[in-house]
């Protein structure tokens, strides 16, 4: 069948049985799973031995003729290491002057990314570090944003942005999700307001990417505190921000969006704010009361517990002074 590859020994048997046995062609073809037109392939392939049926390379005998030569692909490599950091348009710049290289850009590109010409570069300053997930309710929560589908709106919503606000207790995966019709300081900060409500306890960290919702751009040198980091101030809550570029440090919640796009919005349809509001509540109400794989019971094994489980378990431990000092500070309304 097409794309079945079938080994010079698979092929041989094939024949043998048709031929030797006597056996139907129509039933070979059945029993290897492969077309009648390939047994009278291998039957003309078929010269006694078993190298004859053995695969052939479709690579083509002849280089394509428009193909780099190898002067080209040494002066290439000679500029990429006359020096560091060379961007590719200047390697095409010199190869043009220097040499009458005739070809673009994106061929060039091409050429040098197929020939590992240009090795990746390491840094050699970050040492990448196993991530410590906490094991007590409330030391750090992650925060961070997601663009709701324009597919799952109907009527204005079908073109107008909407976001999911998540904050996630790392070590319960218990969540609390909002949404908002605008990313901003102002809606970052209510959301906080809403979580720490939700959740009934404040968190020792909230750690976030550098976006300009949830902190200043770096550089501006304005002075200026952002609005987020004035409200943590205030609830002596530390605000940590991830490295740049590497949304894994916040791997959590950002794998949770992925659980929100293929059990929530690939189902989901509105035509309100307050439906979705709704709905957005309800997949939350479940998120937090099915088993989470990554949750593991009070002597580490593996249990399948849900978030609230989780929660529970955590709570059970401060109130037996397990917690090994641990202070958590609930509000007066769940305190408990």
């Amino acid at each position: 069948m097409k794309g079945i590859k079938y080994t010079a020994h698979e092929k041989e048997k094939a024949i043998k049985l048709w031929l030797a046995d006597g056996v139907d062609v129509f039933k070979v073809a059945k029993k290897f799973k492969c077309t009648i037109q390939s047994l009278y392939r291998w039957r003309r392939q078929y010269d006694g031995t078993t190298d004859s049926l053995k695969n052939k390379s479709s690579r083509p005998h002849t280089p394509h003729p428009n193909a780099h030569t190898d002067a080209e692909a040494a002066h290439i490599a000679e500029v990429l290491q006359s020096c560091d950091g060379i961007s590719y348009a200047e390697v095409l710049g010199v190869m043009r002057a220097k040499y009458g290289y005739s070809r673009t850009y994106g061929g060039m590109y091409r050429f040098i990314m197929k020939h590992k010409l240009r090795p990746a570069r390491e840094n050699k300053n970050y040492i990448a570090q196993p991530y410590d997930t906490p094991q007590m309710l409330g030391v750090k929560w992650q925060m961070d944003v997601k663009y709701i589908p324009f597919e799952c709106g109907r009527g204005i919503y079908r073109t107008e942005r909407l976001y999911q606000y998540t904050m996630i207790d790392e070590a319960t995966r218990e969540r609390f999700l909002y949404p908002y019709k605008e990313k901003s300081g102002f809606s970052t900060v209510d959301f906080i307001k809403r979580a720490i409500v939700y959740f009934g306890y404040l968190p020792h960290i909230i750690q976030t990417d550098n976006g300009t919702e949830f902190t200043n751009p770096r550089g501006t040198g304005d002075g200026k505190i952002h609005a987020v980091d004035k409200l943590l101030n205030r609830l002596g809550i530390y605000h940590k921000l991830i490295r740049v570029y590497t949304p894994r440090h916040n791997g959590k919640v950002e794998r949770s969006h992925r659980s929100d796009q293929e059990g929530f919005y690939n189902y989901l349809s509105f035509k309100t704010f307050d439906e979705l509001l709704e709905k957005m509540q309800a997949w939350n109400v479940r998120y937090n009361n099915r088993p989470h794989s990554s949750l593991r019971d009070k002597h580490g094994r593996r249990s399948w517990i849900t978030p609230l489980d989780k929660r529970a378990e955590y709570l059970e431990e401060l109130k037996t002074n397990a917690g090994g000092g641990y202070h958590i500070r609930f509000l007066k309304s769940r305190a408990s």
